[in-house]
């Protein structure tokens, strides 16, 4: 029994050994095989596991702000963005039901099935020695939220033309996962802009282009104002940008979300004109007048109050629409009222008579002997378009006599002639927060030739811009002080609370309230039959006015044929609620201010005053009542 015994214990013991050796041969081997794959990880593929690991762990989610509106002055929207989508398709996810899908989805996307299905078939390729699947196929951008949520609506209800519920469960996972991922929306948030108005105040908005940069190895797109408001306003319009950093995700599903960072975007502010944008269209739709009959390289406009040089309208035609810009001529997106200058002509008379008014040198009484149209000085010959003879100060303004105001200019002498050329904003910015703005021309008294002052008086000589014009005629109906344009009233919160707001500025006072007046009494004589714009006059309301007609200047001297002409005027005369400036690059049929501007200013004077309810003028004395006159004849050089 003993020996049986002892031979029964060393089976066991034997058995047992070999059970150990196997255990331990196991471990041995299952450690061996995780120290490969440890290496293989932690120092062959440190790198590419590295940023793998990086990928999925850490993450960084940049949520753009909504760019702010603009309105005019009334609420009415003139700029605003909507959130949209870009639609994108995973082929590799897709497979062979391509054309399935593309039946599905191409009309919600404007696609023909035939192209579409070709556009999302599955390709290979080949990247360093590996077989590449397409997997990531832009279909369309700017896709509104409404349009992509029909388009993920008809994917989930995929209708591939047999029943699924039979098939293996491979292919069920495959098609469950086709109609989920198969077609999805680019995970970067966009935006686009929109100008419901199209090409109305085009220059004064401006347009946007679309930027990305890169957060942390991640695209986000920013709208970048380019040009007018959306330019020079562009920080306040921006917003700041939000964030969320998670800490693990897994293709573009989020599957578990640690979040160490949410900051909310926030958005934009919203600009509110001094545009009014019924009286920017009467603007827009009389140039649009003035264009088809006289045919001129450009023409422009400007609507402004005098007193508080809040502007109501600022047009230029050519436009453009600020919603597809890249489709117009690069010109056609210039703001010409603040970045082209050209000689104004007789309408800087009204600074010439103005100046030496407040000097005291003449009154509107005193005479001037106009030569009978012809008048040597200094060797060269300046002539009148009529042969006058004796005017007074009052007539050389309303008839626009050359030769009357280079006397004036003569005897006031050039230094201070330039002196209030400077003092009326000629030579600086008017300062109107828009970009592009130019200075103008105005050259320094020792600069000028032995004619200049007989030249410059008559808008020879310097160059301006049409927007200079206007404000310094705006300082004549503003009892003589010049003002600032304002063209932004405020900047509003996202609940509406005023964020900042604007205020007129005055600039100075460049003539007294005592010669602004009498200034005003020669111009009221140019819109009517006694001046060059009879055309320009209203039925109910005294005009106060001046044309321009200048030659274009060139190599060699002045361009024949070539022409600037303008009308500046405002209304009621000696309570002025409006002026309204038309300036007209090289018109035809007709090139004098009288006959290309002085009639579209009385288009969009007589509806803007019938807009704005501005009382009519009590005017009894059927002797001084202005009668609307097109007479088209125009008496002096204006």
């Amino acid at each position: 029994m003993r020996r049986d015994e002892l031979k029964t214990r060393n089976h066991i013991t034997h058995v047992q050994c070999r059970r150990l050796i196997v255990i331990a041969s196991v471990l041995t081997c299952g450690f061996i095989a995780l120290g490969i794959t440890i290496y293989n990880l932690q120092v062959l593929g440190y790198e590419r596991y590295r940023d793998n690991s990086e990928e999925l762990t850490e993450f960084t989610e940049v949520s753009p702000p909504m760019r702010g509106d603009i309105f005019d002055r009334r609420g009415n929207l003139m700029a605003t963005s909507i959130r949209v989508k870009t639609v994108c398709a995973d082929p590799s996810v897709i497979g062979g039901y391509n054309r399935e899908v593309a039946r599905a989805v191409a009309p919600l996307l404007g696609y023909q099935v035939d192209k579409l299905a070709d556009k999302i078939k599955v390709r290979t390729r080949l990247v360093d020695g590996e077989v590449v699947t397409n997997q990531y196929v832009v279909l369309k951008h700017n896709v509104e939220l409404d349009d992509w949520k029909r388009v993920d609506k008809v994917m989930s209800e995929l209708d591939l033309g047999f029943d699924t519920s039979g098939l293996p469960y491979k292919e069920r996972v495959f098609i469950d996962r086709l109609k989920k991922m198969g077609i999805f929306a680019d995970r970067i948030e966009r935006q686009r802009r929109i100008y419901p108005n199209a090409k109305l105040a085009s220059h004064l908005l401006g347009f946007v282009r679309i930027e990305e940069r890169d957060v942390n190895g991640r695209r986000v797109v920013d709208m970048v104002g380019v040009n007018g408001i959306e330019r020079s306003f562009d920080p306040w319009l921006t917003g700041a940008s939000g964030w969320r950093e998670t800490l693990l995700r897994s293709g573009r599903s989020e599957i578990f979300t640690f979040r160490t960072g949410d900051l909310r975007a926030r958005d934009g502010f919203d600009i509110v004109l001094t545009i009014d944008a019924r009286i920017q269209q009467i603007t827009e739709e009389a140039l649009e007048g003035l264009v088809a009959k006289h045919n001129p390289k450009s023409a422009s406009a400007i609507v402004i109050e005098p007193r508080t040089g809040r502007l109501l309208a600022m047009a230029t035609l050519p436009n453009y629409d600020p919603n597809s810009p890249g489709e117009y001529p690069t010109a056609w997106r210039r703001n010409r009222v603040i970045s082209d200058i050209a000689e104004p002509g007789s309408t800087f008379k009204v600074i010439t008579v103005s100046a030496a008014i407040n000097e005291g040198l003449v009154s509107l009484a005193d005479k001037f002997f106009c030569e009978d149209g012809r008048f040597f000085f200094m060797g060269r010959t300046l002539r009148d378009h009529h042969s006058y003879g004796t005017l007074s100060v009052k007539e050389v303004l309303a008839k626009s006599s050359n030769i009357g105001a280079a006397k004036i200019g003569i005897r006031m002498g050039a230094e201070t002639l330039y002196r209030y050329i400077r003092r009326f904003g000629f030579g600086e910015k008017t300062g109107i927060p828009l970009p592009g703005e130019v200075s103008g021309i105005t050259h320094p008294v020792d600069k000028w030739s032995g004619i200049s002052i007989s030249r410059i008086p008559i808008g020879q000589g310097v160059a301006v811009t049409p927007l200079q014009m206007t404000m310094s005629a705006c300082a004549v109906a503003n009892n003589g002080v010049l003002m600032r344009p304002m063209l932004v009233d405020k900047i509003l919160g996202g609940n509406g609370e005023v964020i900042t707001g604007y205020h007129p500025q005055p600039v100075r006072r460049v003539i007294g309230e005592g010669a602004a007046a009498r200034v005003i009494e020669a111009m009221k004589m140019v819109a009517t039959t006694n001046g060059t714009a009879p055309a320009a006059a209203l039925e109910h309301y005294s005009v106060a006015g001046k044309t321009g007609t200048a030659q274009k200047p060139g190599r060699g001297g002045y361009l024949p044929g070539k022409y600037f002409a303008s009308f500046i005027g405002f209304f009621p005369a000696d309570n002025p609620e409006v002026c309204i400036a038309v300036f007209v690059d090289e018109p035809h049929n007709g090139y004098y201010g009288s006959i290309a501007a002085a009639p579209f200013f009385n288009e969009i004077a007589g509806k803007t005053a019938a807009y704005l309810c501005v009382p009519p003028e009590p005017r009894d004395d059927e002797s001084v009542r202005t009668r609307w006159v097109r007479s088209g004849v125009d008496g002096g050089a204006g």
